[in-house]
């Protein structure tokens, strides 16, 4: 693992949400670029933005706002801090502070600590906040975007995710922007490229849904339902053309993740070939050129504003299916 992963951040986010869950009650830091304890009808769009591995890329969002050119009291930024054990210890944070390891959070598992709270939950808790109509009487679309790790964090969020529904009864449409991530969460076995000998991780979760299932999703419908439920999300991937160094540091190089392709770039596009092979005309990819594995770059990028804030345009790539079996980038 990259050493990085496991230093502590330098800062800590200067909010606190309380979530509850089943099994439990934990804390964990945010940043709010308005007060959401007051009413806010001004505000008719709110950007979830799921930061990365490291946990310190925490103002891509509020830079694309900036690129925007945006009113500010139009759109409402949140952006979520999910800890580990060293960050906690670091800045004596107390004991109600929850707590990952460095490789769950990004894959909706557990907290280590104080309670069994998915960071997924940690999701659904802001998403219910943002359904209360007293608070936000003209919220119109909710965008949640991560990058990287949090590419990961929102591709499988909007898999399996089930805390979307008091947004939708409220009529707020959800938008899933994935920036990106390392690899996918395929919904079959059937991948774009033929996995090593010996390969059982190939369907497991975080790859796959055989086995491995966070407790999150161990009570999800079928696979089946799932995937059709998934295409009828409204999903971006934006993907940089720089981001496809297949010797990257920070990128999955398991058996599992190879079998998917070679780079995150050659990963997006093939894994977005599955959508358009399947039909899926709500979802798009954009590229932007030049711009490698750096979340303020592609978030504040023309594409980058486009999918968060739809301020400007870009043109979607087209994609082409060359034949209904295993797809081929």
């Amino acid at each position: 693992m990259d050493p990085e992963v496991l230093t502590p951040v330098p800062v800590v986010q200067d909010a606190r949400l309380e979530v509850r869950a089943r099994q439990g009650v934990g804390v964990v830091p945010l940043h709010v670029t308005q007060d959401w304890t007051v009413s806010q009808p001004g505000i008719r769009r709110a950007v979830i933005v799921i930061h990365g591995w490291p946990r310190r890329d925490l103002r891509s969002g509020e830079y694309a706002v900036a690129r925007a050119g945006m009113a500010a009291d139009d759109a409402l930024v949140i952006t979520p801090q999910f800890l580990i054990q060293a960050d906690i210890a670091a800045h004596h944070l107390p004991d109600t502070t929850l707590r990952w390891g460095p490789n769950d959070w990004a894959i909706g598992r557990d907290a280590a600590a104080p309670a069994s709270i998915s960071s997924f939950d940690v999701l659904d808790a802001i998403l219910d906040r943002l359904a209360d109509r007293q608070t936000f009487p003209n919220l119109r679309k909710v965008v949640v975007a991560g990058h990287s790790a949090g590419g990961r964090f929102v591709q499988r969020y909007a898999a399996v995710g089930h805390g979307q529904a008091p947004l939708r009864t409220a009529g707020v449409h959800i938008r899933y922007v994935v920036a990106n991530p390392s690899d996918y969460l395929y919904f079959d076995a059937a991948r774009p490229f033929a996995p090593a000998p010996g390969c059982s991780a190939v369907n497991r979760w975080a790859y796959g849904l055989d086995t491995g299932l966070p407790r999150y999703a161990t009570q999800l419908s079928d696979p089946e339902s799932l995937w059709t439920e998934y295409l009828a999300k409204d999903i971006v991937y934006l993907l940089g053309t720089d981001d496809n160094d297949p010797n990257h540091p920070q990128l999955d190089r398991s058996c599992a993740a190879e079998a998917q392709g070679l780079s995150r770039l050659q990963r997006g596009i093939a894994f977005v070939k599955t959508m358009a092979a399947a039909g899926a005309l709500r979802q798009s990819l954009l590229e932007v050129p030049g711009v490698g594995h750096h979340s303020s770059q592609i978030f504040g990028s023309q594409c980058g504003v486009f999918a968060l804030f739809d301020n400007g345009s870009c043109a979607a790539i087209p994609i082409v299916v060359e034949h209904s079996g295993p797809i081929h980038p």
